[in-house]
């Protein structure tokens, strides 16, 4: 059965780099599914400047909706998967249509896969629900919705980190698997 190890961070928090270093610590054959779409030039060049901060011999999988899909195909190629991130991944959901109920549906399946693998699966999410009530109908819905999802997550996960400031607050596991 595979741990997994959920960081949550607000932006510019630290929790992508904290990721990264965590499952170079494993030391085991990486996959890094990226949940970004470049669909700007200022997309372009974030998604650049985090390609140059990983190794380049972990496996590079570029999918921003169909994750339950592509950890099913990996079965067990791999002893660590780095996912990066759901945030991305709902949004990218939310811009397809999708209503709230057909997100859950898609959290459950990815847990479930995730559940299944026997790869350590170390999850990157937004923690966006500590500010201000946003304006907006789609900001509060997404803000709802990325808040459900890791609470989801959250639960059933190994290990819970929650990044402030670039510093680590281990919030949930005893083992401290990614402890520096």
């Amino acid at each position: 059965m595979s741990k997994i190890i959920l960081v949550l961070g607000g932006a510019r928090s630290g929790k992508s780099s904290y990721a990264v270093e965590c499952a170079k610590k494993f030391r085991k054959k990486t996959a890094f599914i990226a949940t970004a779409e470049a669909t700007d030039e200022e997309m372009k060049r974030r998604i650049k400047l985090h390609k140059l901060s990983r190794p380049r011999q972990w496996k590079l999988i570029e999918e921003g909706k169909e994750i339950s899909s592509v950890l099913s195909g990996l079965k067990d190629k791999y002893g660590v998967i780095l996912i990066d991130c759901v945030g991305l991944l709902i949004s990218n959901l939310m811009a397809e249509g999708l209503k709230d109920r057909d997100i859950e549906k898609k959290i459950k399946e990815f847990i479930t896969s995730m559940r299944r693998s026997a790869s350590t699966l170390i999850l990157v999410s937004n923690d966006v629900g500590s500010g201000v009530v946003p304006e907006d109908s789609l900001a509060r819905r997404f803000r709802d919705v990325i808040g459900f999802s890791n609470q989801m997550i959250a639960k059933k996960a190994d290990e819970v980190i929650l990044m402030q400031a670039g510093i680590p607050l281990y919030i949930k596991g005893r083992e401290k698997i990614c402890k520096n």
